[in-house]
């Protein structure tokens, strides 16, 4: 399952950020299976290379692997300077990290960190690379946020207002960029099936609703960009909660999905192992 996406009008190079693993991974493997050269952007160097290497390989483009951290203040100066010399017509910003758990028994120096890295780095991306889009008159941006983000997501309390932040900036840049050209997507995306779960306790085969898979997630975003859609839920069925369930009903039940996965997680292996749930 892959998106169409129109070479001329996104292309010749796309950027995407949190690229090693994940949703991240799969946006660039589908944009690069369209022809477009891709900036892969994270942490981890050695997987953006292998990355790098085997969609160059698979779909003939070109790629540039760059390892950063974009919860360091000033990561942009760096990310603006590797990527002057190329013309870029489609960015994804997908990086972020979450830190499931109990507000109160969080560090509040990682509550903060966390912040910077799922706002701020969105921002900054949204800035520089928006004005490089609106100049050239035609391109597009994903910003990747949270289904139920706006709701308040318990467990998640920090993380989920990061959310709610990257969806208004959004929306908002939506209306801002049409007549410039650009087309602005929010991608709220729901339980996808990503390495991530195991951070939150989750077992997708135990789960309640089985998460989706990134490609159908990736494939709805793009689909939702070259359509020029202010916001996508990907999923029928999440998009049937995210408009009929009660926000009230929503939030407990996000809370009770992943306040017994957190409780699985931190139960002793032997408890775990023993119990017939």
């Amino acid at each position: 399952m892959k998106a169409a996406l129109d070479k001329e009008r996104f292309g010749p190079w796309a950027l995407v950020t949190g690229a090693s693993s994940g949703i991240g991974k799969e946006f660039a493997r589908q944009i690069a299976a369209a022809g477009i050269n891709v900036v892969l952007v994270a942490r981890r160097e050695g997987l953006l290379a292998e990355l790098g290497r085997a969609i160059s390989q698979e779909f003939d483009v070109q790629y540039r692997a760059l390892a950063m951290d974009l919860s360091q203040e000033g990561f942009i100066a760096g990310l603006a300077d590797a990527t002057h010399d190329i013309d870029i017509g489609l960015v994804v910003s997908n990086a972020g990290t979450g830190n499931p758990g109990e507000f109160l028994k969080h560090d509040r120096q990682l509550l903060k960190e966390t912040l910077r890295l799922n706002t701020m780095s969105h921002l900054d991306i949204a800035h520089h690379f928006g004005a490089r889009l609106t100049k050239r008159r035609r391109g597009g941006l994903i910003l990747v946020g949270a289904m139920g983000a706006e709701n308040g997501i318990p467990c998640m309390a920090n993380d989920g207002g990061a959310k709610a932040y990257v969806h208004s900036l959004g929306e908002a840049l939506h209306f801002e960029f049409k007549p410039l050209g650009v087309c602005v997507t929010v991608l709220a995306a729901g339980v996808t099936d990503t390495a991530v779960l195991g951070k939150f306790g989750l077992d997708p085969k135990t789960m309640p609703m089985k998460p989706m898979s990134v490609e159908q997630c990736v494939s709805e975003a793009l689909d939702g960009l070259s359509k020029n859609r202010s916001r996508v839920v990907p999923g029928r069925m999440n998009r049937i909660l995210n408009a009929l369930v009660p926000v009230s009903l929503s939030r407990k039940m996000l809370a009770d999905l992943l306040g017994k996965g957190l409780a699985n997680k931190s139960a002793p292996a032997n408890a775990r192992a023993g119990s017939s749930e």
